[in-house]
């Protein structure tokens, strides 16, 4: 891999590594050993780790190497908090200010999520459901709020990843992720709101089975729970 590669890109490799357990909680990140095992430098390297550490994904450990992240589960819901609250904030902010074309933005990528479900690998599919979410914010209209979205939504990647293995219907994502677009081409604050809250509630609950296996957000373990059949949200 040529030294040129960028940070990002060495990030995201590392980044789906440890989505898929490659690399688990608590394991060391050697910055000489992965540089060269990628053939890069360690200055780049080391960048990229540090763009992780601000996701929360690795943490960073004075004279001692990096290790990927385990974060407890007070600490995933006090980020799911501020996640649903920057997401309501955002649906409300596009019912008035999304143009048609931001709002056709988001549906293109949804559209593309349904058509590649049945033969994308789950972590390809799941970067376009974040990418989904992303465009819904940036519809707001509020570049500051899409930033500090973004420092969220990259806290709670792993947990969200973990969360969404666990026996959720995919159908009941799509249905949602379409009453978003619809709310917000019908300009219905109430429907965006209630929509999107009975979207990240049913993240909430996926993510607390998955802890109800797992003492940390460690490796989803087989016979993890499944789901029990979610109510659909009332937005009469």
């Amino acid at each position: 891999m040529a030294d040129k590669l960028l940070p990002e890109q060495i990030a995201k490799r590392l980044r789906r590594e440890i989505l898929r357990g490659a690399l688990r909680p608590g394991a060391s990140i050697k910055e000489r050993d992965n540089a060269a095992e990628l053939g890069v430098s360690r200055t780049p390297m080391r960048e990229a780790i540090r763009i992780l550490s601000l996701e929360g994904l690795v943490e960073l450990r004075p004279s001692r190497s990096p290790i990927v992240a385990d974060p407890t589960w007070k600490e995933v819901v006090d980020n799911l908090e501020v996640l649903k609250a920057l997401e309501l904030l955002s649906g409300e902010l596009a019912v008035a200010h999304a143009t048609e074309a931001e709002i056709d933005a988001a549906a293109a990528v949804q559209a593309r999520m349904e058509e590649l479900a049945p033969t994308t690998d789950e972590i390809d599919l799941f970067e376009i459901d974040m990418e989904f979410h992303s465009a819904i914010v940036r519809a707001s209209g509020n570049p500051a709020l899409a930033e500090t979205h973004g420092t969220y939504l990259a806290k709670l990647w792993r947990a969200r990843f973990l969360g969404s293995r666990i026996g959720r219907s995919q159908q009941r994502v799509f249905d949602e992720h379409n009453g978003i677009i619809q709310g917000l081409r019908d300009r219905d604050k109430r429907k965006v709101k209630v929509t999107i809250s009975a979207h990240l509630d049913a993240l909430r609950r996926q993510i607390r089975r998955h802890f109800d296996t797992n003492t940390r957000v460690g490796e989803l373990q087989p016979g993890a729970p499944a789901n029990a059949p979610e109510p659909a949200p009332n937005v009469k």
